[in-house]
């Protein structure tokens, strides 16, 4: 197989989260052909993770995702690199372990394939992949960390803040209680509150990601909320105590989403890194003991400049097998 062409016919199939049927079904296909038993695991409406494995229960599984972030690029290249939505994040990545799957099936058939769906929204394919750990050692679990091996990943935690006032004339602001202006308030005494540090992997950094409110500048607003996200170093406890205090009499904070801050496995000789975003990692406990490491770089990721290097989609593939040799012999 050539892993550049693999990866640009996967990138040149538009997977945005909650889209990942066409590449699911392609990437299903091309696994039976290869002599793999690939299986569908039915997520949620049509979309369905890919499982593929060669002789039973596989003792170490490569995992990835297939869905991207919007909007859908197409690949091109050049002599260096591969672009397109999702060519480091994670199409190419992919590639890269189906790759050195098939070089490491010369040795072992306990290796296995899982490329998930939703990781890019709520991990929702990896929590039904969870429901299906076949018992395996060993999870090396794709992402673009440069080829360093992760010590560390952060969580996250999301919060939608919600400001209510009541409207009334813009000519008579006393009339009326502006929910922008709380809201504004609220994300202010945010903006200044401290915020856990790790010594080990660093502090929580936090995002406003989206404001809304208001109907007309004639109008004082009765309404608005933002959305914000806070990446992880430990545990949340406190700092959802925080947040309600901080922003109390103000808006009113609802925790829609976490995912946990987790230490990870790392192999000897590999360089490490620590990795300020999340993965699936958390929710796939049951597939064996962790490893995050994958080609390409998260600063290009989600970018309209995406692109992963073709030597870095080779090295990765080498790193590949030795990390899994290092780990089945551990």
């Amino acid at each position: 197989m050539d892993p550049v062409r693999l990866t640009r016919e996967l990138i040149d199939i538009e997977s945005i989260t909650g889209n990942e049927a066409q590449v699911g079904d392609y990437l299903h296909s091309f696994l039976a052909k290869l002599g793999y038993r690939s299986e569908k695991m039915p997520v949620e409406g049509v979309r369905h993770n890919v499982y593929a494995t060669l002789d039973g229960t596989p003792d170490l599984v490569f995992s990835t995702h297939m869905d991207t972030v919007p909007p859908f690029i197409p690949s091109s290249e050049d002599s260096e690199k591969i672009y397109g939505r999702g060519s480091c994040d994670a199409k190419g990545i992919i590639a890269a372990q189906i790759a050195a799957a098939e070089r490491l099936r010369k040795k072992t058939s306990k290796i296995g394939l899982l490329f998930l769906v939703g990781e890019e929204r709520d991990s929702q394919g990896a929590q039904e992949a969870n429901r299906h750990g076949p018992g395996s050692r060993f999870l090396i679990n794709g992402e673009p960390t440069e080829n360093k091996i992760g010590r560390a990943s952060k969580g996250t935690l999301r919060v939608q803040l919600t400001a209510n006032g009541r409207m009334a004339h813009s000519a008579y602001p006393h009339l009326g209680e502006s929910a922008i202006e709380k809201l504004v308030e609220a994300l202010h005494r945010l903006l200044k509150m401290p915020l856990p540090e790790n010594p080990e992997i660093g502090p929580t950094t936090f995002n406003i990601g989206s404001i809304e409110g208001g109907c007309a500048p004639n109008v004082i607003p009765d309404f608005a909320r933002a959305q914000l996200l806070y990446r992880l170093v430990g545990p949340t406890q406190e700092l959802r105590k925080n947040i309600q205090a901080t922003v109390v009499g103000l808006a009113d904070p609802e925790f829609s989403l976490e995912i946990p801050y987790v230490k990870l496995r790392t192999v000897q000789g590999v360089p490490e890194m620590i990795a300020a975003f999340t993965t699936d990692i958390p929710a796939l406990a049951n597939w064996g003991e962790p490893v995050l490491l994958g080609p390409g770089s998260i600063h290009v990721a989600h970018t309209d400049g995406e692109f992963l290097a073709k030597r870095d989609l080779s090295d990765a593939i080498d790193l590949y097998v030795s990390v899994a040799e290092k780990l089945l012999a551990s």
